[in-house]
């Protein structure tokens, strides 16, 4: 198990506990629409209650199952992000569409299967472990069911809205995290190390434009580095070298 997913799963099952046992403990932490002004950590805190034993499996059985990939794929700080910021999300769309207080889990569940679903699209997903269904196909599913059932007021008692803001919350997140890692990369690739540019440099030294008193140095130095790279020069050697690159290869100096 990886160690955002167990941590979740401690601190949603303790609190649960904490909810049955400890008097005022719900009350501090669900989310109501009309009061999120004066108590905006219930944005947060609603994840840790649950309506029910049942409604608490359901929901730590679909963490169990699908946050531990999710997480070895994302990495653990994105997989937390992802996690709070569909919990969030649902919260969000339910303030809008529904003046109903809402606890559970399943906003952050719900963004971590679609998650899934981003990643491995045609995994199968088995229906009280009978029915296989591609993952992506049962999101598209949810989703509508989610849309019928929230705006028909079928189902009453489920945080529909909830659910549709993880999914929401979840795929924008995917989505920027998708183009800040496209946008290092394009800039590691514009931008090669320091070291890179050097002996791109040195390899463009016009040795026929070198006297041949130096171009003996130079070819000896050349072939030190084929032989033991880089790191095997002196500063000297270093020094000789940067005065044949032509202006237009040589490193800037650092500001």
């Amino acid at each position: 198990m990886t160690p955002v997913v167990r941590l979740l799963l401690f601190a949603t099952i303790g609190a649960f506990f904490l909810q049955k046992t400890l008097p005022g403990f719900y009350e501090a932490f669900v989310f109501v629409p009309g009061y999120v002004l004066l108590r905006p950590w219930t944005l947060v805190t609603y994840m840790f209650l649950h309506s029910g034993l049942m409604h608490l499996l359901f929901n730590m059985m679909a963490l169990f199952f699908f946050g531990p990939r999710v997480e070895d794929r994302v990495g653990s700080r994105q997989f937390g992000i992802l996690y709070i910021l569909s919990v969030i999300s649902g919260a969000l769309l339910s303030l809008f569409f529904s003046n109903a207080m809402i606890i559970g889990a399943s906003g952050g569940v719900f963004g971590v299967m679609l998650a899934f679903a981003y990643y491995w699209p045609d995994a199968p997903i088995h229906i009280w472990g009978i029915i296989p269904v591609p993952a992506r196909i049962l999101v598209i599913i949810t989703t509508a069911l989610a849309l019928f059932s929230g705006f028909s007021g079928a189902q009453g008692g489920v945080a529909h809205f909830a659910h549709l803001g993880g999914y929401a919350g979840a795929y924008l997140y995917l989505k920027w995290l998708e183009r800040s890692r496209t946008t290092f990369k394009k800039k590691a690739v514009a931008a090669p190390p320091e070291s890179t540019r050097k002996l791109a440099g040195w390899k463009s030294i016009d040795k026929s434009r070198i006297h041949e008193v130096n171009r003996e140095e130079v070819d000896r130095i050349l072939d030190k580095i084929s032989a033991q790279g880089m790191g095997s020069l002196t500063e000297q050697e270093r020094v000789f070298l940067s005065h044949f690159v032509p202006a237009d290869d040589r490193v800037p100096p650092k500001s």
